[in-house]
């Protein structure tokens, strides 16, 4: 039986505390985002991934707080909180690089990839870098907890992984198959040594 003390609740409940605004800062600056879009007219869609243009790398950096529309954006919230969630659980001193990563990967595989002319915008990039690393984490850190952690996420959501072929219009399959691996990338580079 374990004693949990007063000061182990206290840092439980500042971690959540943490946890819940990292999440909600995110979550907040993606709806600021749309609702400055609506007011700018959609202009803000010009900072998204552009495929193969010089402007269109800023995109790298800007398209995952661009949202299409309000149900794009719906979607992407939740996976976004409970993935992003289970990325600091697992390791909160993660968390930004495996977010840079995914970015990294889901704008860059959508700019070399991406249809001549087209936007690619929205979060899910970044979400498919979490799933990515979740999934692989356990095989690279071969903790006991992180091989339960990797097990969860994939038997809970490993069916989003279809999500990086091609295939529905109007999904940036390029960008979640870039965060992916992204999310990969940093799973390796955060293996046990």
């Amino acid at each position: 039986m374990a004693i949990i003390t007063r000061s182990d609740a206290k840092v439980a409940v500042s971690t959540l505390k943490t946890q819940a605004a990292t999440l909600g800062g995110g979550v907040a600056a993606f709806w600021a985002t749309l609702g400055a879009n609506a007011i700018a007219d959609g202009a803000l869609f010009q900072y998204g991934v552009v495929p193969r243009t010089i402007t269109g790398l800023r995109g790298i950096l800007f398209a995952p707080f661009i949202h299409g529309s309000v149900e794009h954006l719906v979607s992407n919230t939740l996976p976004f909180v409970i993935l992003g969630w289970l990325v600091l659980l697992r390791d909160r001193r993660h968390f930004l690089p495996v977010t840079l990563l995914a970015m990294l990967g889901a704008g860059g595989v959508a700019w070399l990839l991406g249809a001549p002319g087209s936007v690619h915008v929205g979060a899910s990039g970044v979400i498919f870098g979490y799933l990515g690393f979740l999934m692989l984490a356990g095989w690279y850190a071969r903790s006991l907890g992180s091989i339960l952690l990797s097990v969860l996420v994939t038997g809970l959501w490993g069916s989003l992984v279809f999500g990086v072929l091609p295939g529905q219009p109007g999904v940036s399959w390029q960008a979640h198959l870039g965060g992916f691996l992204g999310g990969v990338w940093a799973a390796r580079l955060f293996r046990r040594r």
